[in-house]
């Protein structure tokens, strides 16, 4: 399995505003889009992230893969993560 950590050059603020500072652009996430983020950066592994969003979001478990694996490709398409 794969784990994700953010690039160095992106700020993220408590909002859940992004800014990519190589590019200049700037991106908005949600509230799961912002707590996925949040524990990316805490290193967290994929089953630890699952857990987080369980108690937090009221979500079934293949729904939140599922809009977890697409949140990850879009993160990747805008190389705001890489691969470990």
């Amino acid at each position: 399995m794969t784990n994700y950590h953010l690039q160095e050059n992106l700020a993220v603020s408590d909002s859940g505003f992004l800014f990519h500072a190589s590019t200049g652009e700037t991106f908005t996430v949600n509230e799961t889009g912002k707590t996925i983020i949040k524990l990316l950066q805490q290193k967290k592994e994929k089953e630890e992230i699952f857990s987080e969003i369980e108690k937090e979001f009221d979500i079934e478990a293949g729904l939140l893969e599922k809009d977890y694996d697409d949140f990850i490709n879009q993160l990747k398409n805008f190389s705001l993560i890489e691969g470990i």
